[in-house]
């Protein structure tokens, strides 16, 4: 399991994480949740890697990650789905799953094998095989971004506001392979500003507020809750839980992975 430890982090003088203790378990998705600013983006970037924490731990499976940068952490099984979507626009959709899989050594059956999966989490992009990633909705472009992450085949996925800004369809669509993978046991870490959908798929909530968690408790408890609700779900909390469980589900670097197998 990934386990934090009084996780402190800041840019600069500004102290953006305070005291954080959190864990993500083999087969359990965590939701986290908090406005704009609380800290969410900032933990996921300290897990991963990409942000350094200043104090506190991180281990992955009783390993020490302190020390590793984000590639390592990726090699240890992390992989972040960034804000953003950041596609490669300019390459196919089977091009940037190609590109995912960028120095893991995986290729021929294998890396068809992954990609068949991909495409079995979110067929449209099977369909769009040799589309340019830029030409693709806003929707599709999302689940590419979480198919790209998962052909590694991670045991923990951290996805950051999958939701932004994408129809409540769509949003369903993609929150329900999540359910999948955690079947798998596969772990989630998924911020969220759209509280009601990621506790639709959560097993557990975490509720940040200005850098530090002010509440964490079972998913079930939290979308029952008066107070949460009042606070982060809004009015709609039944009909898109609803609609989340029962839905059905740059180019020189690529040419040279491809030279190469």
């Amino acid at each position: 399991m990934i386990e934090c430890k009084n996780l402190c982090a800041r840019y600069g003088r500004v102290g953006v994480l305070r005291d954080i203790d959190l864990t993500v378990e083999p087969g359990k998705a965590v939701a986290l949740l908090g406005a704009n600013g609380a800290g969410k983006s900032t933990l996921l970037h300290a897990i991963s890697g990409v942000h350094r924490a200043v104090s506190g731990t991180i281990t992955c499976d009783d390993q020490d990650l302190g020390k590793l940068d984000a590639a390592d952490r990726t090699r240890r099984g992390i992989s972040l789905v960034p804000a953003g979507r950041q596609v490669f626009a300019e390459l196919t959709v089977m091009q940037n799953l190609i590109l995912g899989m960028h120095g893991t050594g995986i290729r021929g059956a294998d890396r068809t094998e992954r990609i068949d999966d991909a495409f079995a989490l979110f067929p449209i992009l099977e369909e769009f095989a040799q589309r340019e990633a830029g030409l693709l909705s806003g929707g599709q472009q999302q689940m590419l971004a979480v198919a790209r992450a998962l052909v590694r085949r991670p045991a923990y996925l951290l996805l950051d506001e999958p939701s932004l800004g994408l129809a409540p369809q769509i949003v369903a669509q993609i929150l329900s392979v999540l359910s999948t993978l955690t079947a798998r046991g596969m772990g989630v870490l998924l911020a969220e500003q759209n509280a009601t959908a990621a506790l639709g798929v959560a097993h557990y909530g975490v509720i940040l507020e200005n850098g530090s968690v002010v509440r964490q408790d079972t998913a079930e408890t939290l979308v029952n809750d008066p107070d949460v609700s009042n606070h982060y779900l809004g009015s709609s909390t039944s009909e898109l839980v609803d609609d989340v469980v029962h839905a059905q589900l740059p180019r020189r670097i690529f040419e040279e992975i491809d030279a190469v197998g």
